[in-house]
């Protein structure tokens, strides 16, 4: 009964390792693009560092720093 499943009348072979390189590629996808943006997370806080006291509230008020702000606090969930 199980094997009759998963030999899909002679496409099983193919259906299941159609599935299993889409997962493989998506979560390869993932791990890259996560990578990504863990290293433009890391840029971003070094050049942020780097910011005397008034250029950081200059900054603060910019809505692409609240951006970035959130994506790293959702990133960490």
């Amino acid at each position: 009964m199980i094997l009759e499943l998963f030999n899909m009348n002679g496409y099983g072979y193919y259906v299941l390792s159609s599935f299993l390189f889409t997962l493989v590629c998506f979560l390869g996808l993932y791990l890259i693009t996560k990578s990504q943006l863990t290293k433009e997370q890391n840029k971003f806080n070094v050049k942020f560092s780097e910011l005397n006291s008034e250029q950081v509230k200059e900054a603060k008020k910019q809505k692409i720093y609240k951006e970035i702000i959130a994506t790293e606090i959702y990133s960490e969930i």
